[in-house]
């Protein structure tokens, strides 16, 4: 049978990680606490908003403002609608596969479809999974798992390209195979090989190599 294609949207489909971690620095230096871009990318890529926040509060010592969530959405969709860009090579790659695919983000849903619409990657995606239909996100393998099974494959017959850790971690939890991608703008020179030590099969850099590396 023909894998399952699962793909991860931020910093996979869509170069996004570099501008919604700015939104995240901007907002908390407004509330006091100094943390420069390549921290918060560290610290929170490819973690569920609700961690990031017990982090986040940990370190500031008192609550969030009840609206930060809606204060971070609010600014990184402004990020995304001025700058947001597809990763170099992913439409290309995408015209070239074959088989069934679907997206599985830890992202809300709301801001999958605008990460999508703006770069012009839509029409690729008729199966779309979001942090709202599991209860916990990445690392733990249920959204991967929930895709899996709404497409009718078992996890052996699925693949999974990540960019994160967690994600890795969460492909490997639900026994899926996963390759890691480290061309994103916000990947550091290590990130290739945390994501081997986390499970990744195989790193590669250049989105034009993915069918090959597939077998397509």
């Amino acid at each position: 049978m023909t894998p399952l294609l699962i793909f991860d949207c931020d910093g996979v489909l869509v170069d996004s990680e570099i501008l919604s971690n700015r939104a995240g620095v901007e907002l908390l230096n407004e509330l006091g606490l100094s943390i420069t871009l390549e921290d918060h990318i560290h610290r929170f890529v490819g973690k569920s908003a609700q961690d990031v926040e017990k982090v986040l509060e940990s370190l500031l010592g008192c609550p969030l403002p009840e609206d930060y969530g809606a204060q971070k959405i609010q600014r990184t969709a402004d990020l995304f609608d001025a700058e947001l860009q597809a990763i170099p090579g992913i439409r290309q790659a995408l015209e070239q596969l074959s088989g069934p695919r679907c997206v599985a983000s830890g992202s809300h849903r709301s801001r999958i479809d605008q990460s999508l619409r703006l770069t012009g990657l839509s029409g690729f995606f008729e199966h779309i999974f979001s942090i709202e239909q599991v209860e916990k996100g990445k690392p733990a393998p249920d959204l991967f798992l929930l895709a899996a099974e709404a497409l009718g494959h078992a996890p052996e017959q699925c693949l999974v390209i990540e960019d994160s850790v967690s994600g890795v971690q969460a492909a490997c939890a639900a026994g899926m195979r996963v390759l890691g991608f480290t061309g994103g703008s916000h990947c550091a020179p290590d990130h290739g090989q945390q994501l081997l030590e986390a499970g990744a099969q195989q790193v590669f850099q250049d989105m034009a190599d993915l069918p090959e590396l597939i077998g397509f």
